[in-house]
């Protein structure tokens, strides 16, 4: 299963984005493979509708869970409806995430 996390930087050390639809980068974990691959939020700088975007982005790279500290409405809808299961999870470095799912 691929897990995307919300990071500030492309570091398994970094925190977590506060932000999901405009977090600097996704964490994308891949649970079978053991590997993580940090991705630019193409969303990032849009001037609306951030969330729907990287939720776009996200399930193009096949992602089943994805976590961050909150999501906002449309991107919460979205993901309900491409059955993307929402973590919430704050104040915590990617691996300790990882750490988690594996």
């Amino acid at each position: 299963m691929k897990i995307a996390i919300v990071s500030e930087k492309e570091s398994l050390d970094a925190r977590m984005d506060s932000r999901f639809g405009r977090c600097s980068y996704f964490a994308i974990y891949d649970t079978d493979s053991k590997v993580a691959d940090f991705f630019p939020n193409p969303a990032k700088e849009s001037s609306e509708g951030a969330g729907p975007e990287a939720v776009k982005f996200i399930a193009s790279q096949g992602v089943k869970r994805v976590v961050a500290p909150e999501f906002g409405k449309k991107a919460e809808a979205m993901l309900e409806k491409l059955q993307i299961e929402m973590v919430n999870r704050k104040d915590k470095t990617i691996s300790e995430i990882i750490k988690e799912f594996e």
